[in-house]
């Protein structure tokens, strides 16, 4: 029990605290959320690695690590797509709002400042403040005679490429005296198809993640019925000696292989 209560708290001092950069809002005007919440996730995987290693050794605790881990980065990186996906929707709200007003002959200061208007309002860290952010930049470079496209990437939300092409067509409309509102349709016009087009591959490979899921848990199966018949290989893996080198290496292999999947699926399905 000691040894759970001290997983337990080694997880939340280490812990990172919130960002710098939330705690100083309040010092510049702007209010957001600097609440510290509790690692729950650090917690229980803290507390599970520390229980296998007491209960079943080394190579219990060094498996239970693996797949904490690959956990961890299997989560990070569905939110860092949620994310993504968030930001080109936003910046897609953003031009559709800029279009707009550049359709009745407003200036493109006005314009920007209009779409930071239609973002939603949503938490001080999310893709749609931080396009809202870079909209008001953008406003602020506009009235001043600054050089907007190179102050368009300042803040994004997560959509390097998009946020490039609208840079690119904005620095196109300085330098050759093009309609802005027609090389920010073209750009809107890009995004959207790109959209709709990994929304569809992403369908299209759901049943390719899910085979390599399934793959995933097949050695899962296959100790299962070796339990069933009677073969006790859960007590040859955690009994040490060369059941924990096979637990261990079985376990890295079928990780690799699911993180080696998601790497192929996630780079088709980018868009």
């Amino acid at each position: 029990m000691t040894a759970l209560l001290g997983a337990a708290s080694l997880a939340v001092l280490l812990a990172p605290v919130g960002r710098p950069a939330l705690r100083l809002r309040d010092i510049a005007g702007r209010h957001g959320s600097v609440d510290r919440e509790l690692p729950w996730g650090s917690v229980i995987g803290a507390t599970v690695c520390v229980t296998a290693v007491l209960l079943w050794g080394l190579s219990a605790g060094v498996t239970a690590v693996m797949v904490a881990a690959a956990v961890r980065w299997q989560v990070t990186r569905r939110r860092r797509q949620t994310r993504a996906l968030r930001a080109i929707d936003g910046l897609l709200t953003a031009l559709s709002a800029m279009i707009a007003e550049l359709s009745v002959g407003a200036p493109p200061a006005h314009a920007c400042r209009q779409a930071a208007v239609e973002m939603p309002a949503t938490a001080a860290d999310s893709p749609e403040t931080a396009i809202g952010e870079m909209l008001r930049h953008m406003a602020g470079r506009a009235e001043l005679g600054g050089d907007v496209a190179e102050g368009i990437a300042t803040g994004h939300g997560g959509a390097d490429q998009a946020v490039s092409r609208v840079a690119a067509a904005w620095r196109t409309s300085e330098r050759h005296g093009l309609p802005m509102v027609d090389l920010l349709g073209a750009v809107r016009d890009d995004l959207l198809a790109r959209r709709r087009a990994a929304d569809r591959t992403r369908a299209a490979l759901a049943g390719a993640r899910a085979t390599a899921m399934v793959l995933s848990a097949l050695p899962l199966l296959g100790i299962g019925l070796g339990q069933a018949i009677g073969a006790d290989p859960v007590a040859v893996l955690l009994g040490g000696g060369i059941g924990g080198i096979l637990l261990v290496v079985g376990t890295g292999l079928v990780i690799g292989g699911q993180v080696w999947s998601e790497h192929i699926i996630g780079k088709v399905a980018a868009p």
